[in-house]
């Protein structure tokens, strides 16, 4: 039987259990947060992300999920800065090319501020003068940095980026810091 960790990674925490950064580091990582020995994170989301992040003593499936040639579905909730128009949006379904080649084609759609998030900390900047959008955006392939590339490169950089699900684990019911174990 394989343990498979979802947890809800805050923002600004480290997808590791140990910060390997300068000696007097205060980053905050995994072993904060989840007391579970054996299970290692399956693939990454960045400290400035949040959400969903899978950990699993299994080290077949954590290659499954992190490895981009299994085309594991990354769905996430993204704010934006400005309101992208349908064209634009087309633009992010169709591939965007970015300085490593162009991306695959994404699900994208306009959605609503998702209702019952939770605040972030520090929250993030807002301009007045700026709008700010809500997309939903799933992606097949895992490069670096990719969703906040993908909505730069388009003109509406990400002041908010939430990793809702991968495959068929998501967050929900899972509070910001919290975390699920299954059994599969």
């Amino acid at each position: 039987m394989s343990t498979v960790i979802l947890f809800n990674k805050p923002f600004n925490v480290l997808s590791q259990f140990t910060d390997k950064g300068t000696v007097n580091s205060d980053r905050k990582t995994l072993s904060e947060y989840i007391d579970v020995s054996g299970v290692y994170a399956a693939g990454r989301l960045d400290k400035d992300s949040e959400g969903l992040l899978l950990l699993t003593n299994d080290g077949v499936l954590q290659q499954e999920i992190s490895n981009p040639k299994y085309k594991w579905p990354k769905t996430y909730v993204v704010q934006v800065e400005g309101k992208p128009s349908l064209e634009e949006i087309k633009i992010l379904q169709n591939g965007v090319n970015l300085k490593d080649g162009k991306t695959k084609p994404a699900e994208v759609e306009i959605i609503d501020k998702p209702e019952g998030l939770w605040d972030r900390f520090p929250p993030i900047r807002y301009r007045k003068s700026i709008p700010e959008s809500w997309l939903m955006i799933t992606i097949r392939e895992g490069r670096n940095r990719q969703v906040r590339r993908m909505t730069a490169a388009i003109g509406f950089p990400t002041l908010r980026l939430i990793r809702y699900s991968i495959g068929k684990f998501t967050i929900d019911d899972i509070p910001s810091g919290e975390w699920r174990r299954l059994e599969i």
